[in-house]
């Protein structure tokens, strides 16, 4: 077993780790605009923050700028859940690749 093989199974660890973590943000951004799109749906007035103020805002816009950034959002989640996918999947090869190699070893020492 080369340590070639494991610095790059914990390297492949840390990526898995740091793309986990994005996406738990994006999940959260995606659960905070269906939040608001549901709410926009049961009120009559609509506000958006703009920096440190409050301004009404036609619900409309402001439902059209939601659905605009859940899509994104969307999009975004779809990138980190594939990245996260191959990422899983070279660890799996890798993980099989130094199984290989350990019993290679084992049967030499035969």
């Amino acid at each position: 077993m080369t340590s070639e093989s494991v610095n790059h199974l914990q390297l492949l660890r840390q990526n898995l780790e740091a793309v986990a973590l994005q996406k738990q943000q994006i999940e959260s951004q995606m659960n905070e605009l269906l939040s608001a799109l549901s709410e926009i749906k049961q009120t009559e007035k609509t506000y958006k923050i703009l920096g440190r103020v409050m301004v009404a805002t036609p619900r409309d816009q402001l439902q059209k700028d939601l659905e605009d950034k859940k899509e994104l959002v969307e999009v975004r989640l779809k990138n980190f859940t594939e990245q996260e996918k191959r990422i899983q999947a070279e660890m799996e090869t890798v993980q099989k690749q130094m199984v290989k190699e350990i019993q290679e070893e084992e049967s030499s020492k035969k």
